[in-house]
């Protein structure tokens, strides 16, 4: 009687917890949807300029709902499939490890109320109850495994030697893409600068200092001060830069982009938002951050969802891309899907050669493509990566 219990009790166990995973991707499947839009048809030209050129993405928020990135899902935007069949090289996977309550583009306070907690308790995650720089290291985990399972098909990125076998590799026809963590938001560090090792440690390279709401590091573009760096802040740029982990502007307050381009010394990005000159709202860039962004030799990373680009089809994409070309030349601008970032969009990544096309369509050509789509992005990890090892010396 008491194994036929514990049988039962393991089935129960089972069942509830598989209703409260398939009730964590319900979650996901209603922030991270695909309402397609019309594609434009696609050129022979657009096909092969694709298919030879290394593409990248700045953006995706894949760690965050604990899908098995290894396996096709109809749910939300990017899985190693569907980077394969859009012929991704490299996808930068960041990570938030705070989003308040109520977090909106306009005016965002810290919040006793996390939504990641919430989510985490919906998917039985232990990240429910870690805090920031816990949740951090927990997800570096989970991409590292998918690594380790993935037969070669997906490669961590963390130093120029990694970068440089991937390329050679797929110059030699290979397919796999490169994975790169980053973290939005420097809370994840918890305040602590030796936590800044750790997380170097677990593999991370691209780190924004704020993500919605102002922090110990400096003011949000969404916050309530929207001041600039604080002392902390300006001495982990300075340590982010001595360790090899490349600046993300975005979500930085204007006047915190401003003092952190003032202290940088290498090339920075902002991962992904807009530009003003096509969709004015405060999440975007002004020309000149733009331009200061490009003086250093960084680039700006063009998401896909109508905050950024005010609409979601891949002319509203391009013609983002084009106003920074025109404003400072096709060397400073990348793509930054935000995809799973809680954002709808109007294609998933398995349909990028579209975006190829709608800069065909533009009027840019083949070498302007070719930077945009992911030369770029490789520029600037080569200049900021570690040469070697995992050591920040």
């Amino acid at each position: 009687m008491r194994a036929r219990g514990a049988r039962y009790g393991a089935i129960v166990a089972v069942v509830v917890a598989a209703g409260w995973f398939a009730l964590g991707l319900r979650l996901e499947g209603t922030v991270n949807r695909v309402d397609a839009v019309p594609l434009p048809p696609i050129s022979p030209r657009a096909q092969a300029l694709h298919a030879s050129s290394f593409v990248s993405d700045l953006h995706a928020d894949s760690l965050l709902f604990g899908r098995n990135l290894l396996e096709r899902s109809e749910i939300g935007h990017v899985d190693l499939p569907r980077l394969q069949q859009g012929g991704v090289g490299l996808q930068v996977f960041s990570l938030p490890t705070i989003v308040p309550l109520g977090q909106n583009v306009e005016r965002t306070e810290r919040s006793r109320f996390d939504l990641l907690t919430l989510a985490g308790i919906a998917q039985l995650s232990p990240t429910a109850w870690l805090g920031p720089t816990g949740r951090s290291l927990h997800r570096a985990g989970q991409l590292r495994d998918a690594v380790r399972e993935s037969d070669g098909a997906l490669v961590l990125i963390e130093t120029r030697a990694d970068l440089e076998r991937l390329l050679s590799s797929r110059a030699e026809g290979g397919d796999a893409t490169g994975a790169l963590l980053a973290l939005e938001g420097a809370h994840a560090l918890e305040s602590e600068p030796e936590n800044l090792q750790i997380l170097f440690d677990a593999g991370y390279r691209m780190i924004g200092l704020t993500h919605f709401f102002d922090n110990d590091y400096g003011g949000s573009a969404h916050g309530v001060s929207r001041g600039g760096l604080t002392e902390l802040g300006r001495e982990t740029l300075r340590e982010m830069e001595r360790f090899g982990i490349t600046l993300d502007l975005a979500h930085l307050s204007p006047q915190g982009m401003g003092e952190a381009l003032d202290l940088a010394t290498r090339p920075v990005v902002f991962s992904h938002g807009g530009v003003r000159g096509t969709c004015d709202n405060q999440r975007n860039l002004s020309d000149e951050h733009v331009r200061r962004i490009a003086e250093g030799g960084g680039v700006v990373g063009i998401g896909y969802w109508d905050t950024a680009v005010c609409g979601r089809t891949p002319a509203d994409i391009a013609r983002a891309i084009v106003y920074v070309v025109r404003l400072v030349g096709a060397d400073h601008v990348g793509f930054g899907s935000d995809y799973d970032g809680g954002t709808t969009t109007g294609f998933d990544t398995s349909q990028l050669v579209a975006l190829t096309q709608a800069l065909i369509d533009e009027g840019l050509g083949d070498r302007e493509i070719r930077k945009v789509l992911g030369d770029n992005v490789l520029r600037v990890l080569s200049r900021n990566l570690p040469p070697a090892g995992t050591a920040s010396d």
